[in-house]
């Protein structure tokens, strides 16, 4: 997958070099089957995050919708023309889009991001897609993939999904987008969060930051770890309960941020078991778990957050626990089951 990728962003590069179309990054790996962890081996679906910048004359800023809370919080992507006349003058060939009259615009250059991925004047998650599988189906051919494997390219509305075979094996891959959050690991992104997600909606997403946490642990970890285990183990465990796959993630994660690396080894296998499940107990009679990424003080320092996501507050997971009682009861129920 990563070698597909990165053939994919070279020829990204050539294809888009001289258009007013996202300016698109190389791809970064999110998800379980990055992460190490994937619990379904036989059907993982590898997601990869493509970050997309603004292409000449254009710039991106990002606006909270105010009326969003977390857990939630969708961003606009609004897309605005900057001025070019100084780069006209030292020869480049770009008209500006500001500046120069509409009819010269039509006659000589390419329409602006404005007038094609946008709605009003904000990135459309929507158009981007589809632009984007026109893109990845025009490239295919090229790519020295081609010659042994065949392309198949699955419906979504939102992201690009294809899949790759050659008679023995196949993978899924997900292409997501999204542009970052200042020079952070926050991304706004294409992957939806609701049953209904305006197209020009885009997601505050953790993914990147919760990837960088796992290769930090990876790194430091003794070779008989057994922490994604651990998390592979539940999240197989618990199919069929009322605990999210995403749950059980932030539980590990909390007890890996708080337990030394060296407290993993094979020997320690069974106590580590014990100490996710008596942490789902604790969770789930509290009716709360911490988000994982947002306020959280004691992050490795080479995750990058912004201020309002470093210095925001915490927000909790089960807060659907607090609000049904019914439901509080259900997982009570649930847990002892499990």
């Amino acid at each position: 997958t990563t070698n597909l990728m990165d053939n994919y962003t070279i020829y990204f590069g050539h294809v888009l070099s001289n258009s007013f179309y996202p300016v698109l990054q190389r791809a970064i790996g999110v998800g379980s089957a990055f992460e190490g962890w994937s619990p379904h081996e036989q059907d993982v679906v590898y997601r990869v995050l493509i970050p997309m910048t603004p292409p000449r004359g254009h710039s991106f800023h990002l606006e909270l919708e105010s009326a969003e809370q977390r857990p939630v919080r969708n961003f606009r992507v609004r897309v605005q023309l900057e001025c070019t006349c100084t780069r006209e003058q030292q020869g480049d060939n770009m008209l500006c889009f500001l500046h120069h009259p509409e009819e010269e615009l039509r006659g000589n250059q390419d329409p602006s991001l404005l007038d094609t991925l946008c709605t009003g004047s904000y990135l459309d998650v929507e158009k981007t897609a589809r632009w984007f599988y026109q893109l990845v189906r025009a490239i295919w051919p090229a790519l020295p993939q081609a010659h042994n494997w065949h392309l198949t390219l699955l419906p979504s509305t939102r992201s690009c999904q294809i899949k790759v075979t050659n008679g023995r094996e196949s993978f899924r891959i997900e292409m997501l987008f999204g542009v970052r959050r200042d020079d952070s690991d926050i991304f706004v992104s294409s992957q939806t969060r609701e049953a209904h997600t305006p197209s020009t909606a885009w997601p505050e997403s953790c993914a990147v930051a919760e990837m960088k946490f796992f290769k930090h642990i990876s790194r430091q970890a003794p070779p008989d770890s057994l922490h994604l285990k651990c998390l592979q183990f539940f999240t197989r465990l618990q199919l069929g309960f009322g605990f999210s796959t995403y749950t059980m993630k932030t539980i590990v994660m909390h007890l890996l941020n708080v337990t030394p690396v060296s407290s993993w080894h094979r020997r320690d296998f069974l106590q580590r078991l014990e100490d996710v499940s008596e942490c789902l107990h604790l969770c789930v009679r509290a009716k709360r778990l911490n988000h994982f990424i947002v306020g959280n003080q004691r992050l490795p320092e080479d995750i990058s957050l912004p201020p309002d996501v470093q210095r925001g507050q915490s927000y909790n997971l089960l807060h659907h626990l607090e609000q049904q009682s019914a439901a509080h009861t259900q997982a009570m129920y649930e847990y002892k089951v499990l």
